[in-house]
């Protein structure tokens, strides 16, 4: 488990950990390479930190009459009534009948018969645990665990058994969950008496009231009851999460210390300009928080490492231009990379049209600026002539110099790699610029707090006055000439429809209209000359894509039938209307995205969600909320839960991010706890030097030498 005992100060210990687990009694060679193969496991410490990813209680005693589901693993004590041999050859089987008080129960055995049936001994008393099977109306367990029980003697306590993960190829070596636990029990056993050394401050195990390290490994694979694992588990997620919380918050720190950035001391004539002559409506109370936060930053000479989320709309670009201005004001030049050559085309244009008649040079660079352009661009950008850069990852390339690089705004960084972010930094010496990383795409509270937590975050929570909220309705596929007759009457009015499809082509497994199919389909009732068409999708070359894009931008198409390839980067504000087919096939998020590219004009604004009667309840649900909702924060909270951190689009996929037992969708007050003790920890000790925290400065300082120093840009 990342950060956790591995990082043990006891030498003698994580030498232990470190053996290899063919070592191990009950695994050996063979056994060991099948282990590290099917399930990563290749040391004593991997194996420590396999945790069982259920529990059966053992200690509770059913009744035959009560069993009723067939996935239900129970446990019974009775007594076997009879016992036959059936059939004969690869057929041949064992069956007796079970008894308790209150009825019977088939047990039947395919291996090992002629064992069982001399071992087994009808008449006597019996416990036994196993999965309920039905068949031909008749209930069974097929190879029960059994255990004869002294009636004179007392009862075999089993309490909470736990349950591993395996797979087929390890079961068939005897190395299912239950021979999982027999390597547990030999691992424990080589421990002994040995205690686990303690990765956490003695005072903050008492403060918090948590178990020992030791105590919380035991009881996490071998709990004598629930409550000593409810507080095992506490203890190893909190320590996740508080180490996790701790790197961040400690490189965070670290970098304010020795990272110096360039001194924007100045608020001058670009920047004020702008604002008393141009900005072309008041800013909302969120932006005007989010350039001062920004605005602070820039000005104490410290690199600026700045996270803006802001809802599709928020208003995030006029944000960005007035920190540009800031840098301009300053003697410095600014960047602004995107993507994709259509977003950024498309903050090329809207930078220009906010920018007006201000003396301000802004020059688009992507691959398709070729020649004398380029040329031109690269020789003003080098001699300072040119003010703002607007770009793809055209402007990570070597002959790109800026003569002062002093900002740099990423719109959907997560989009960039974090080497091709490191290379922005090098354009600027002596000092990196200031980053402001930007995305439209909500981020859960307790996915900034860790995928994001070495950054500074600021959010626009609020939309600009007058906007209008999109109106989302739900028709069934039985509805769609109540859809069509409301495209044209939209048509008439002279607004333009988005079409989506989840599909490019047939799929034989799902059974779902097909962008094709549905083109055609939409052909029936919206015929040229009087309506045009355009049609959008991954498998066109960029060329035809930007041509048919741009017809629709014109007002040239009435109607854009597409993938998902508009979800980001189309800004149409005459688009009122987006229509998603097959909404069941879309992710919340996703859904949430593609609404945002409609509601950009005066107009109102329509998204209308087609699917099938065949509904999961997640399918309901995600678009219950669609329905409900137009707030992206919250409808990232419930895609949270639905999917999982693992899957959210945006998150930084890091190993050194990862959690064995932490679940950021269901663990966020202790998440919010482990930050507030980490965040005062580090006020009082910033740089871990008091000996009680020594501990946690060799955690952080093995943590860095494992997985080595990470990117210093956001």
């Amino acid at each position: 488990m990342t950060g956790m005992v591995g990082f043990s100060a006891n030498p003698s210990f994580q030498q232990f950990l470190k053996s290899p687990i063919e070592y191990l009694k009950g695994v050996g060679p063979s056994k060991g390479e099948m282990l590290r193969k099917e399930l990563g496991i290749h040391h004593f410490e991997d194996l420590l930190f396999d945790f069982p990813f259920r529990y059966i209680d053992r200690s509770h005693i059913h009744k035959v009459r009560d069993l009723h589901s067939e996935s239900d693993t129970v446990q019974l004590l009775g007594k076997i009534d009879h016992l036959e041999e059936i059939g004969g050859g690869r057929r041949k089987r064992l069956a007796a009948l079970f008894s308790d008080e209150t009825g019977s129960i088939e047990l039947v055995w395919f291996q090992g018969v002629k064992y069982l049936k001399d071992s087994l001994v009808p008449g006597m008393t019996y416990l036994i645990f196993g999965k309920v099977n039905y068949y031909k109306g008749k209930v069974s367990i097929a190879h029960p665990e059994m255990e004869m029980v002294d009636t004179h003697s007392s009862m075999p306590q089993k309490g909470l058994q736990p349950v591993y993960r395996s797979t087929e190829k390890l079961s068939r070596r005897g190395l299912d969950s239950k021979g999982r636990r027999k390597l547990m029990e030999s691992l424990f056993e080589k421990l002994g008496q040995t205690s686990i050394p303690e990765t956490l401050p003695g005072y903050l195990i008492k403060k918090i009231r948590l178990q020992s390290l030791d105590k919380a490994l035991r009881n996490i694979h071998f709990p004598n009851d629930k409550n000593h694992l409810d507080q095992a588990v506490k203890r190893l997620k909190f320590e996740e999460l508080f180490l996790a919380q701790l790197r961040l918050l400690y490189k965070k720190a670290l970098q304010k210390r020795i990272l110096k950035g360039y001194l924007f001391e100045v608020v001058g004539d670009k920047f004020l300009t702008f604002y008393k002559e141009y900005l072309p409506f008041d800013l909302t109370g969120a932006q005007k928080r989010v350039v001062k936060e920004i605005r602070s930053d820039m000005g104490q000479g410290i690199q600026m490492n700045r996270l803006l989320q802001g809802d599709v709309g928020s208003g995030k670009t006029v944000v960005a231009l007035l920190c540009l201005l800031i840098a301009l004001d300053n003697g410095f030049q600014g960047c602004m990379m995107a993507p994709t050559e259509i977003l950024a085309q498309q903050h090329l244009q809207s930078l220009k049209d906010l920018l007006g008649e201000m003396d301000i040079s802004v020059a688009l660079l992507t691959g398709s600026v070729k020649g004398k352009q380029r040329k031109e661009i690269l020789e003003r950008l080098a001699s300072g002539e040119l003010d703002i850069l607007v770009g793809t990852h055209a402007v990570l390339e070597d002959p790109v110099i800026f003569k002062n690089l002093g900002l740099a705004v990423i719109d959907e960084q997560h989009r960039f790699g974090v080497a091709q972010r490191a290379k922005l930094w090098r354009k600027s010496r002596p000092h990196p610029p200031h980053v402001l990383v930007m995305t439209a795409t909500p981020i859960p509270r307790t996915l900034a707090m860790t995928y994001y937590g070495d950054l500074d975050v600021s959010v626009i929570d609020e939309l600009p006055p007058g906007r209008k909220k999109i109106e989302t309705v739900h028709f069934y596929e039985s509805q769609r000439p109540k859809v069509i007759d409301f495209m044209k009457k939209q048509i008439a009015l002279g607004r333009q429809i988005y079409v989506v499809y989840p599909l490019i082509e047939e799929s034989e497994k799902l059974d779902l209209a097909n962008l094709q199919s549905g083109y055609e389909k939409l052909l029936q009732h919206f015929k040229p000359p009087e309506y045009q068409i355009s049609v959008v999708h991954g498998r066109m070359t960029p060329a035809d894509k930007d041509f048919e894009m741009n017809r629709f931008v014109e007002g040239k198409t009435h109607i854009m039938v597409a993938t998902t390839v508009i979800e980001v980067g189309v800004n149409v504000p005459n688009a009122s209307v987006m229509i998603i087919e097959n909404t069941e096939r879309f992710g919340l998020s996703q859904l949430h995205q593609l609404r945002g590219r409609v509601g950009r004009g005066a107009d109102q604004s329509y998204c209308i969600l087609m699917s099938g009667y065949k509904l999961s309840e997640e399918a309901r649900l995600r678009i219950s909320t669609m329905c409900r909702t137009n707030n992206g924060f919250e409808i990232a909270e419930v895609d949270l839960k639905l999917r999982g951190p693992g899957e959210i689009e945006g998150t930084r996929q890091s190993g050194a991010l990862s959690f064995k037992l932490a679940n950021l969708s269901t663990d966020g007050p202790i998440l919010t706890t482990a930050r507030n003790i980490a965040s005062r920890l580090l006020g009082k000790d910033p740089e871990l030097a008091h000996t009680e925290n020594k501990i946690l400065l060799d955690y952080i300082q093995a943590f860095q030498k494992t997985f080595g120093s990470w990117s210093q840009i956001s």
